[in-house]
């Protein structure tokens, strides 16, 4: 820096060990080295963010630059400028002198220029006889000239991740439209499946998006949204194969497994007769035939999860012996659920059904292994085990392994909830802490 020494500051204002950093930091410029004023106060402004200054201060930067009388930054040219604040202000589009001296102060404290008083606090030059600067008392634009590099790398930095930004946001509007055309789709071509759960947990994974969200926010949530269309797509697909192979004379009706077990899906079983789709795992305990797809006196949807048999009557076999609870008493017991329901709260066995697809992911619970519930016990009750097993979840190893115990327990009708809810409701109380 010019004159080769440190200097402090004029009048009340503290010297600090950031402002000698910053002064030695200027000192260090390469010999000869020189750079577009312009294309790096362009650069600075792309690393902003990085930097922490305001875009206020950058215009004051801004008037500081348009008063270095070349294009081209260099110590040979000198690195210090001069003006009053009544000219920064003029060249700052009017702002005060006030708010001026404010950015500077911002400008100084993240080491873009160095404050180089004179003995009086006043900024002037002093000329030799030549008409040459021998010295001046300003601002120094040096820390500028020897960060320049630093400078170019963030504002890279910042593009790159705005374009990735901006890649993510993409990918993830056109998996959303995908998802929404799917599903609207499958409602109505009267596809099999529970499409209001599908459609539950979709808005689900598109209001937990923030309205600003960060690269990894969007990356996340476009994961999920992937998983859940190849999930759609390998269900409608089954769908279709089967039509194709129904559709032969000659050739028998089989069982086709998902192929891809990590389904978050809750597809309801057809008529035995017309499609042949039962779960083998469950075939044999039923022995019943499923009612064909239309409005259910239980859920309304075409595709609700309760299946009747063909007399019209509950299907034990098919709902499970277990009784459903009333939603207070689960939410009694089971308190540690609420927060995943839609906006924090669970006001129905909608949001219930809802935070269970959730808490099931977080608990390593296996779509299958939750699908195998919701057909045996009932969705309902499968999201208060499921709610249930949250409340335990320091107690259990496996919380898929245990929801699959309990459904076959359930299966052959040797397990009931009631006791399970009671027991957790004692131990809550009328607090929301957790069972031990």
């Amino acid at each position: 820096m010019e004159g080769g020494s440190v200097t402090t500051p004029f009048g009340r204002r503290p010297m600090t060990l950031g402002m000698l950093a910053n002064q030695l930091v200027a000192k260090d410029i390469e010999a000869g080295k020189s750079i577009d004023k312009w294309k790096l106060y362009r650069a600075l402004c792309e690393a902003r963010p990085l930097i922490g200054v305001t875009d206020r201060a950058l215009a004051v930067m801004s008037a500081l630059l348009s008063f270095y009388p070349k294009d081209e930054l260099s110590e040979t040219n000198g690195l210090v400028v001069f003006p009053s604040n009544a000219q920064l202000s003029l060249r700052s589009h009017g702002m005060t002198e006030q708010t001026i001296r404010r950015h500077l102060a911002i400008l100084v404290q993240a080491g873009l220029i160095v404050r180089k008083d004179s003995p009086n606090g006043k900024r002037y030059v002093r000329r030799g006889s030549t008409g040459a600067i021998d010295d001046a008392f300003g601002f120094s634009l040096a820390p500028l000239l020897a960060r320049a590099d630093e400078l170019e790398l963030l504002a890279a930095q910042v593009v790159a991740e705005r374009l990735e930004l901006r890649r993510l946001r993409e990918r993830l509007t056109l998996c959303r439209r995908d998802v929404s055309k799917l599903i609207e789709a499958a409602v109505e071509e009267g596809a099999h499946g529970n499409w209001e759960m599908v459609l539950i947990h979709f808005r689900a994974l598109v209001t937990a998006v923030p309205r600003t969200p960060t690269a990894t926010e969007v990356a996340a949530a476009l994961g999920e949204m992937e998983i859940l269309r190849e999930e759609i797509i390998n269900q409608l697909e089954m769908q279709l194969k089967s039509k194709d192979m129904s559709g032969n004379p000659f050739q028998n009706d089989r069982h086709i497994q998902n192929s891809k077990p990590e389904s978050t899906l809750e597809f309801e079983p057809a008529n035995e007769k017309r499609q042949g789709e039962i779960s083998e795992r469950t075939h044999m305990a039923r022995q019943a035939h499923v009612a064909p797809q239309g409005r259910d006196h239980h859920s309304g949807p075409a595709n609700a999860v309760l299946r009747t048999g063909e007399g019209g009557q509950n299907d034990p076999a098919v709902t499970g012996r277990v009784k459903a609870f009333p939603l207070a008493l689960v939410l009694q017991a089971c308190p540690e659920i609420i927060p995943y329901g839609s906006g924090g709260a669970i006001s129905n066995w909608r949001d219930l059904m809802a935070a269970a697809v959730v808490v099931r992911s977080m608990l390593g619970v296996s779509p299958d292994a939750y699908q195998q519930a919701c057909e045996i016990l009932g969705p309902e009750n499968a999201a208060t085990v499921i709610a249930c097993i949250l409340e335990r979840a320091g107690h259990i190893n496996s919380a898929g392994g245990y929801l699959r115990d309990l459904t076959r327990r359930a299966e052959k009708g040797e397990f009931a909830i009631g006791p399970m809810l009671m027991s957790l409701a004692r131990a809550n109380g009328n607090s929301l802490r957790k069972v031990g």
